[in-house]
């Protein structure tokens, strides 16, 4: 098994910084953020989401990307995969991250899902993910870079059924799946076996997080609006039972990456690269 960190939740480290850190604390590869940073938000502090500092940019030039993948290869890390945020059916973006893969040395990227909000209905929207997984296909072959969807709530494929079912047919060398049992308190959850089981040769990735519910406040009935709701956690402090889905993930003879992705905020970017990699590992 590799363990690599998805650079979203290091916000306040630079590049150089990730790499560096990721080495020190003896993680295998970086799953670099990508994508186009806000300029009105460069002055704020740093964020999951908002001025993150561990984020390659999406119009980094060639010459940009040869040198961190220098410094990247230098440290021993390998990229196996480019956390790009890329709507379903942009195709354009798709290419671009694929460009930036390639020179990174990065086997796939991530691509969008079209969301699911009850303004559209579900068979629609899955013939229109279905048609964009047609361009990323054959743009993966081109550029021999595979296209990972992520079992992610708020979009069709929020559970590993519904994973499997947008990704059927396709060429499990070209097309896979993100699991992410964390995004799945939130909507979708499944057995974790037999989710595992369900996606099979589509299983490429597993992102590790966690999340738990809790109730709101100043909710005073249903009528009002859920009364409950799903925030993250730290690693051994939520709904998913990660011991299970170690056991789960070995019984199906897994033996890929696993990508850290912690936005629990429970204690400095340091104490959680060290700290969730020691129980993982523990968990083998």
């Amino acid at each position: 098994m590799k363990y690599a960190v998805f650079t979203v939740m290091m916000p306040d480290c630079s590049l150089d910084t990730t790499i560096e850190k990721l080495q020190q604390y003896g993680y295998d590869g970086v799953e670099w953020r990508f994508t186009k940073s806000d300029p009105a938000r460069a002055e704020d502090a740093p964020s999951f989401w908002g001025n993150n500092l561990s984020t390659v940019e999406a119009d980094a030039t060639e010459a940009e990307l040869l040198l961190l993948k220098e410094k990247t290869v230098a440290a021993g890390l390998q990229v196996p995969n480019i956390g790009a945020y890329i709507a379903c059916g942009d195709k354009q973006a798709t290419e671009t991250a694929m460009k930036a893969a390639s020179v990174l040395g990065a086997p796939s990227i991530r691509v969008g899902v079209p969301m699911y909000n009850r303004t559209r209905p579900y068979q629609e929207l899955l013939l229109e993910g279905r048609a964009y997984l047609e361009q990323v296909q054959e743009l993966g072959a081109e550029y021999g870079v595979m296209g990972l969807i992520e079992v992610h709530h708020g979009n069709i494929a929020c559970s590993a059924s519904l994973a499997r079912r947008l990704v059927e047919g396709f060429d499990p060398a070209r097309i896979g799946i993100i699991y992410d049992p964390g995004n799945m308190v939130h909507e979708g959850f499944e057995n974790y076996r037999m989710g595992l089981e369900v996606m099979g040769e589509y299983l490429t990735h597993v992102h590790i997080k966690n999340a738990r519910w809790q109730r709101k406040e100043g909710e005073a009935s249903a009528a009002e609006g859920p009364l409950w709701q799903a925030v993250w956690s730290p690693l051994q402090d939520g709904v998913v039972h990660w011991p299970q889905v170690i056991a789960d993930l070995k019984a199906i003879g897994y033996d890929r990456w696993l990508t850290f992705e912690d936005f629990s905020g429970s204690a400095p970017t340091d104490t959680l690269l060290r700290d969730n990699l020691a129980y993982v590992r523990s968990l083998f």
